[in-house]
């Protein structure tokens, strides 16, 4: 039964997280009210792995929480449940885009979809820095990085891989 439900929550987060790996980060959040399958610490530690491992966010945190939940085979449920909807629809897109890409109601359809991503995205982020922020030496990390990310263009991979070696260094 579990294997049906993580199947079912997955594909829901997979066809609806328009937008990116970090936009599955409130499905996610919801999933830890709906299930025990794992914590709100443990959603901030899935999250933490998939940003610093190579990959697609989403496709890591499902794969995590799929393994985490029911093992390899959760994995690999979880994993195809989130990928399948964006396969089924790109393949629909890609067929219909050639004949109504220049449609005005598509042009239209497609710039409203941008400001829900991006609130998607700061709904996640509420709950990640109540949970992340909970001491005077991770705010002052969290700042740290903040203010050389924005002093120094490097790449987002560079900032990643300096906080994995802060948190490892500290034990965090």
């Amino acid at each position: 039964m579990t294997y049906l439900l993580l199947f079912i929550e997955f594909f829901k987060i997979g066809l609806f997280a328009i937008g990116g790996g970090l936009v599955t980060i409130p499905f996610l959040f919801n999933l830890t009210e709906k299930y025990d399958w794992f914590s709100r610490l443990e959603l901030t530690n899935m999250i933490a792995i998939a940003e610093s491992t190579p990959g697609p966010i989403g496709v890591n945190m499902a794969t995590y929480a799929g393994f985490n939940t029911e093992g390899i085979i959760g994995a690999l449920i979880a994993t195809f449940a989130l990928v399948l909807p964006s396969f089924i629809i790109i393949v629909i897109i890609s067929r219909l885009m050639d004949k109504y890409s220049c449609n005005i109601r598509v042009k239209d359809f497609l710039s409203g979809v941008r400001p829900a991503v991006i609130a998607l995205i700061l709904w996640a982020g509420v709950p990640l820095a109540q949970i992340s922020l909970t001491s005077d030496l991770n705010i002052l990390i969290f700042a740290a990085i903040l203010a050389a990310m924005r002093l120094w263009k490097k790449s987002p991979i560079f900032y990643i891989a300096i906080a994995a070696f802060i948190g490892i260094l500290l034990k965090l």
